[in-house]
């Protein structure tokens, strides 16, 4: 059923994904703008579905944010942007940041930094008494050694705004992790290093209203996703039984985990390790 007043929808895609979206939401009544990279001009993109699209100059995929912001914003001169729509988890922060400045409502840059940064995810996690593996973000060299001699090797490095197991690396020593510090030079301030823990893999996805989940579906990885991105293995999951100890218990942390990352709405992906120790 279409809607009485339609509304107009920008949608970041700084990738090449969320066609099927695309496709319902001007099949819904509304006004479909896109704005991709440059890069993307000739990709067979469902362009009866889009009214207009907007190309970005773009270097692999990244974009200037300032430039972006003034030009949305020149655009905005004659059109009214009633939602902004970050089509993949790389577009997040951009469509934050646009939000925050063009005053339109959705998640703005505090809580989906809760969501891109890992940094900050698990420190208010943390602060929540949610169980997470301790970590030390690569800053104060002080720390990071007095948190590797207080934790067995390996470490796993991680940048904070990443996607899935982009830029991860496991190191084996503590000399192992210190060349790898070394090499970030200027960017060590963007990573972390984490606990190995050694476990299980699970996920939970969530469609969340009013800061409440309203339906979460539990599943389990055959192989870590580290070890299918970084070694070329077959990537798999499947459902956890329904009303198991195993399904029950992930979704009692995945509702705590949105409590407390504060998401008002919309859909979340959420993974879990379940160490030896249970």
């Amino acid at each position: 059923m279409k809607q009485s007043i339609p509304l107009t929808f920008l949608c970041l895609a700084s990738y090449k994904k969320g066609e099927d979206f695309l496709i319902k939401c001007k099949e819904l009544g509304n006004r479909v703008l896109l704005v991709t990279s440059e890069s993307l001009m000739h990709e067979n993109w469902p362009k009866e579905y889009i009214d207009e699209i907007f190309y970005v100059p773009d270097n692999n995929n990244e974009w200037n944010m300032d430039e972006v912001i003034n030009s949305i914003s020149f655009l905005a001169r004659t059109e009214k942007i009633d939602r902004i729509i970050a089509i993949d988890d790389f577009d997040v922060e951009k469509a934050a940041k646009l939000r925050e400045h063009l005053r339109i409502g959705g998640m703005g840059e505090t809580t989906a930094r809760y969501f891109r940064d890992k940094l900050a995810m698990r420190k208010k996690a943390k602060d929540d008494i949610i169980s997470i593996p301790d970590f030390v973000h690569v800053l104060n060299h002080g720390e990071i050694n007095i948190f590797l001699d207080s934790h067995k090797p390996p470490y796993i490095l991680k940048p904070r705004s990443q996607a899935g197991a982009i830029g991860i690396k496991k190191l084996h020593s503590k000399e192992e992790a210190w060349e790898a510090i070394n090499r970030l030079g200027d960017q060590q301030s963007y990573y972390l290093i984490e606990q190995f823990i050694e476990g299980e893999i699970f996920h939970v996805d969530s469609i969340i209203f009013d800061y409440e989940v309203k339906l979460a579906l539990a599943h389990q990885y055959t192989l870590p996703p580290f070890e299918v991105a970084h070694q070329g293995r077959v990537f798999f999951f499947f459902f956890v039984k329904k009303g198991s100890e195993d399904e029950i218990g992930l979704i009692k942390i995945n509702n705590a985990v949105i409590k407390s990352l504060g998401l008002k709405k919309g859909v979340s992906h959420t993974e879990f390790i379940k160490g030896r120790d249970g």
